[in-house]
């Protein structure tokens, strides 16, 4: 089972205020430890919202809408990407992580990713081998 670990935003995160050595240095060793479990596919950080857009959609039309954005505790200040063999394995790992922002209250949210059998007789064979095409490809890039 796949899961995106989100790591929310504070109002540091969106002032733009870089983490301390200690805390990457932290943060890179439950790196290394998630790498050596084998659980690690994936995992970054990103900047505030004020470097960000969001394109809203209605109907036919696009709308642009420059960050930053409100509502600073529903916005991702990072994530990692795991496999693991439950959503309880998922917690026991998150649980370890060091608190991503030092002197704040933190919070990380764990979400199932689909996978193909979860999406059943809509996802046609063509459609399987289209996705299979368009992952293999996005590795080679």
């Amino acid at each position: 089972m796949r899961f995106m670990i989100i790591v929310k935003a504070s109002p540091d995160s969106e002032a733009g205020v870089m983490p301390s050595e200690e805390l990457m240095t932290a943060m890179g060793n439950f790196n290394e430890e998630l790498a050596k479990a084998g659980i690690l596919i994936d995992c970054d950080g990103l900047q505030p919202s004020s470097k960000g857009a969001r394109v809203r959609f209605s109907g036919d039309q696009r709308t642009v809408i420059d960050g930053p954005f409100a509502a600073t505790k529903e916005l991702i200040a990072g994530y990692w990407l795991w496999q693991v063999k439950s959503k309880e394995e998922a917690i026991e790992w998150v649980k370890r992580c060091p608190n991503p922002m030092p002197g704040t209250e933190a919070e990380i949210e764990i979400r199932q990713v689909y996978e193909a059998e979860d999406f059943g007789a809509e996802f046609t064979p063509q459609l399987r081998e289209q996705e299979e095409r368009v992952r293999e490809q996005a590795k080679k890039h």
